[in-house]
């Protein structure tokens, strides 16, 4: 198996448990944590490619619901605390990656010449 054939499993595979989760939460967790989405048939089939993708995330909020852990007064005090230090990694490694994506080129083979493409073209025929 070489590397695009895995990722393209795992990625399959991926999809796969986003769907199983979907299909759970979409016909029974969803009612339990909003009374809002009850009854709101089409709108949950809007949700199905965004959980496919985040079903970590719908996991571990939907266990946070469930078990009434979540405390409504600190629900976005973690990602903000966080966004400083996020904004500092980036501000440090995208120019880092720009720098050395710059500074790490191939060099040009020296004995190549270049062909015009209508000469290509006429050779072939």
């Amino acid at each position: 198996m070489d590397q695009a054939q895995a990722i393209f499993f795992a990625f399959q595979v991926w999809c796969n448990i986003g769907a199983i989760i979907a299909l759970v939460f979409l016909t029974i967790g969803i009612d339990r944590i909003d009374e809002d989405a009850q009854g709101a048939y089409v709108f949950r089939l809007l949700l199905i490619p965004g959980i496919l993708l985040v079903w970590p995330l719908v996991l571990w909020r939907w266990f946070i619901l469930e078990t009434k852990r979540d405390v409504w007064k600190n629900r976005h005090q973690p990602p903000r605390h966080a966004h400083f230090w996020v904004a500092i990694i980036f501000a440090i490694t995208i120019p880092a990656v720009i720098i050395i994506g710059l500074s790490v080129r191939q060099t040009w083979p020296t004995n190549f010449e270049p062909q015009k493409l209508s000469l290509l073209q006429e050779q072939s025929q």
